[in-house]
């Protein structure tokens, strides 16, 4: 259907899709790995400790292989945006109101993976789709291109600011790259 896209809010119309509720997690993350044999990120044996928190260190390819794996795909920015925002053109996922640490987790220093709260901890921060840290944790991958050579990521990260973890706010990466601020989530087609 049809929502509010960008800081202009044009009106686009989507097909049908499924977004996932979370980010993928260290946990879910450790499975992919066990049963593929896929790479580990960099910091792996760090990093997996941490269990339910986002996964991070991973690049595009990274995130396209665990998706396709699992039959899904990562998001195109407008489907992350439809999902972040809903219909209703919301600065943030939760609605108007400046964001506050009820929301998100947002404007904090690295104290390694500790740092990073576990998916779903922010359940005054939900979009109205239900979806969880569309705004802070970490910047997360779309297969949207940005230019010839990078990759659309949406929703900022533990050290973004306020600016940066609006729904329309849109940055770009290098797909081959991997970040300790970012992680991704994954989408599939309704059909």
């Amino acid at each position: 259907g049809e929502f509010l896209y960008g800081d202009d809010k044009q009106r686009k119309s989507l097909p049908a899709f499924y977004m996932d509720k979370f980010a993928v997690s260290v946990k879910q993350y450790a499975a992919f790995l066990q049963a593929t044999g896929h790479t580990n990120p960099d910091d792996w044996t760090q990093q997996v400790k941490s269990g339910d928190r986002p996964v991070v260190n991973v690049s595009w390819h990274d995130a396209t292989a665990y998706c396709r794996h699992y039959g899904k795909r990562l998001p195109t920015e407008q489907e992350w945006e439809k999902a972040a925002r809903g219909t209703d053109g919301r600065k943030y996922p939760w609605g108007n109101d400046e964001p506050t640490s009820r929301h998100a987790l947002f404007n904090t220093g690295w104290n390694g993976y500790g740092t990073l709260a576990s998916v779903g901890s922010y359940e005054a921060g939900k979009s109205p789709y239900r979806c969880y840290d569309m705004a802070g944790n970490v910047w997360e991958w779309t297969s949207s291109d940005y230019d010839n050579s990078t990759k659309v990521i949406r929703g900022g990260s533990w050290s973004s600011n306020a600016n940066r973890l609006g729904t329309a706010y849109r940055y770009l990466r290098n797909p081959t790259n991997w970040y300790i601020n970012q992680g991704f989530r994954c989408a599939q087609d309704a059909s």
